[in-house]
């Protein structure tokens, strides 16, 4: 059995963290981590993702796929929680949920940093 957990690099783990944690829904694998750590890991539902401030300075903007059951309601949750979506003009599926042409409903939530979370929804 295989488990993949991406990992996104950051240039402030705090900022990172309080994005992660505070707007969107995961939490802290394991409570002793902190903002000062080179690597946090944070979980939501079965999902895992890790935070680096280490690694290459080429290895910004990873892209993963998160798959959900309700795409609506989890991106109203996160915009009631701050999920800026402006200066999103360009991109609908930044701007809320859309229905693709390849069955899915999706919207995307891009980090300060340029990593992207894909909610999915089939």
């Amino acid at each position: 059995m295989y488990k993949m957990v991406p990992l996104f690099k950051c240039t402030s783990m705090q900022a990172a963290i309080d994005f992660y944690t505070g707007v969107l829904n995961f939490k802290l694998k394991y409570s002793q981590a902190s903002a000062s750590d080179g690597v946090v890991d944070i979980i939501a539902d079965g999902a895992e993702l890790q935070l680096t401030v280490y690694e290459s300075p080429t290895l910004f903007k990873s892209v993963a796929n998160v798959w959900v059951n309700d795409v609506d309601s989890l991106f109203n949750l996160y915009v009631s929680r701050g999920l800026d979506i402006t200066g999103k003009e360009n991109s609908p599926v930044h701007l809320g949920p859309v229905d693709q042409t390849w069955g899915n409903r999706e919207f995307y939530v891009t980090d300060a940093d340029g990593n992207t979370l894909r909610f999915c929804q089939e």
